[in-house]
């Protein structure tokens, strides 16, 4: 079978290459130029996409004995990567932007690329793995495990995909790697948003939305406690850097509980205040046969699994948890989970639109109609 390996340049990819070469596939390399100025994105121990990567995925293509190319997809990252990126903080939402990296770059631009020039698959260093059955499973390293990232992938594009790392620890890739003579054997792990340079996010927007100021307001008593530079600062269940002028009467810290960007409001609260056990969520990618099922949620990356009831109808999810939640900020994506003995089932995702308090509203309800 003639395969494309995605090369960012860091060990997981490398080895990934190798170990489609020696299960008799015929490999081609390929780096992703995804920086309109390289110099712009994260380098050393934080990059994946700079000159420097590129040089170490060509470095270890030469090891594997691949040929190799490099692919400038700069403009196609930019508009659908880091325009979605500022305009989904616009919005008062939180993206993920490797999430929307794989949906719209690896396994779209790439994988349609790849099948126009006769490729049969691409296989990508990520640690996940597509079972027999072709089902998207959790890797056996839970502490790397991607399938979070990769849960936005339709069933034709899982078809297309290989992810040979799943079976194997990240410490077993690293000593593979350097059994193997890869320079990248010991190269740190990738962190944080590749397209911002230097880490600060907020200052990063602000230089693309300008500052606009607005207030910081208390959720349960609507007194302005303080002002922003801009909304899109912040982040749902976000405690440092809210700069509060007025102390909450008990003493206890302020979370982010909401962002309103029409009226430009930060509004801020208790811990408590944070906690949902209703999400819905829009643009389902839904593989079970099932439209409602009892499963488990993961509803961040690297966040904590939930026990939860779903159900997906046309464009719309909604996920009944079975214990309350905090952090939920739309825009992130709600990935479900059915329990296997042989590794996590994917069964589908969904972006995040709207965390609520089922119990919270029936209460009201309740003490209303006491009233009346």
């Amino acid at each position: 079978m003639r395969v494309l390996a995605a090369m960012s340049g860091g060990v997981d990819s490398a080895v990934a290459a190798a170990r489609a070469r020696d299960a008799g596939h015929e490999v081609t390399g390929v780096h992703l130029a995804l920086a309109r100025n390289p110099q712009t994105f994260r380098t050393g121990a934080r990059g994946c996409c700079t000159l420097e990567d590129s040089r170490d995925a060509r470095r270890a293509a030469d090891v594997i004995g691949i040929p190799f190319y490099v692919w400038d997809m700069a403009e196609e990252f930019h508009d659908s990567v880091v325009d979605d990126f500022v305009n989904e903080y616009a919005a008062g939402r939180t993206p993920n932007p490797c999430l929307r990296c794989n949906e719209k770059i690896k396994f779209a631009a790439v994988l349609d690329r790849a099948v126009a020039l006769g490729f049969d698959a691409v296989v990508t260093g990520h640690h996940a793995r597509l079972g027999a059955d072709g089902l998207l499973r959790r890797s056996v390293d839970l502490a790397k495990d991607q399938s979070y990232v990769l849960a936005v992938l339709t069933r034709e594009q899982l078809d297309r995909a290989m992810f040979p790392l799943g079976d194997s620890t990240k410490e077993r890739v690293r000593a593979e790697a350097a059994e193997r003579g890869l320079a990248v054997a010991d190269k740190p792990d990738s962190h944080d948003i590749c397209f911002i340079s230097d880490g600060d996010t907020r200052g990063f927007l602000e230089s693309r939305l300008g500052s606009a100021p607005g207030d910081i307001v208390d959720g349960r008593t609507g007194e302005k406690l303080g002002t922003h530079n801009g909304a899109y600062g912040f982040t749902i269940g976000q405690r440092k850097g809210l700069d509060l002028r007025v102390p909450a009467a008990d003493g206890r810290p302020r979370y982010v509980l909401s962002i309103t960007p029409v009226s430009n409001t930060v509004t801020v609260g208790p811990r408590e205040d944070l906690e949902v056990d209703v999400v819905t969520a829009t643009r389902p990618i839904w593989h079970s046969s099932s439209g409602s099922v009892d499963c488990e949620v993961q509803l961040r990356a690297h966040g904590d699994v939930v026990g939860a009831t779903v159900s997906v109808t046309g464009d719309s999810l909604v996920a009944t948890l079975k214990s309350p939640a905090r952090g939920i900020a739309a825009g992130q994506a709600i990935v479900a989970y059915r329990p296997d003995p042989a590794g996590d089932v994917v069964l589908g995702s969904a972006t995040i639109t709207e965390g609520t308090r089922a119990a919270a509203g029936a209460l009201a309800a309740g003490e209303q109609a006491a009233r009346v």
